[in-house]
């Protein structure tokens, strides 16, 4: 429409937290796990990058906690990773705290799949707003945003865009929190500079254990963290 290629793209997996796009079957399927996905979405971006004679980066998102998670999928040929559950869970983040708290606090079995008034699957975390939904309850509420056709504002028991607003302001009985299917191992709030030195040593820790092949591209990522990490605030 536009006659322009993407300057990225990003591949969002099934164990990603709020909508997904994927049929509520194809969430624990195999087939539709990232690092199946990762290389298929490869292959189909690299003809458009030939064409256009510049890269395309292909980004990996969902279900990506650790380090090694981060190593992994690079080596899988991802230029880059996104990740958002890790980075809720830091003083930066600006949800409310009890937003933060319902990661904290969430077991395995708190991270839910739930069905979406605007038709898709998503992730949650479990609590009474959602348990009353299950139940069959209502919550009234006149539609303020319109924001998906999709949204069968008639039927829905209640608006998601308002649910989702009032779990980021702290209002979670009328709300809830959307999260990775990692959520569960949220144990504490960090600053972002704790949290990607973190990421950075078990990342190298992963190469490491690789073996001494890795070494080379290991030093590299160490001096790239030492740049970014610098650049931070505080």
């Amino acid at each position: 429409r536009y006659s322009r290629l993407p300057d990225a793209v990003v591949v969002e997996g099934p164990l990603a937290g709020g909508h997904l796009g994927f049929r509520k079957e194809q969430i624990n399927d195999p087939h539709y796990a990232l690092e199946r996905l990762v290389p298929e979405v490869l292959a189909a971006v690299a003809p458009f990058a030939a064409t256009a004679a510049r890269p395309i980066p292909v980004i990996a998102a969902g279900g990506i906690y650790t380090g090694a998670d981060i190593r992994r999928f690079l080596h899988l040929g991802a230029a880059a990773v996104q990740m958002g559950t890790r980075f809720v869970a830091t003083h930066e983040c600006d949800v409310a705290a009890a937003f933060k708290a319902a990661y904290l606090a969430c077991s395995k079995d708190d991270v839910m799949i739930v069905d979406s008034p605007v038709g898709m699957p998503g992730r949650a975390i479990r609590n009474g707003f959602l348990d009353d939904i299950r139940c069959g309850k209502r919550k009234p509420f006149r539609c303020p945003y319109r924001c998906l056709r999709t949204c069968d504002v008639k039927n829905s028991p209640y608006c998601i865009a308002s649910a989702l607003v009032n779990a980021q302001r702290g209002n979670l009985a009328s709300g809830f929190a959307f999260a990775g299917a990692n959520a569960w191992r949220t144990t504490e709030i960090v600053s972002v500079r704790e949290l990607l030195d973190s990421l950075v040593e078990e990342y190298l820790a992963a190469s490491a254990a690789a073996g001494p092949g890795n070494q080379t591209a290991a030093r590299s990522r160490r001096q790239h963290r030492a740049s970014l990490v610098a650049s931070l605030p505080g």
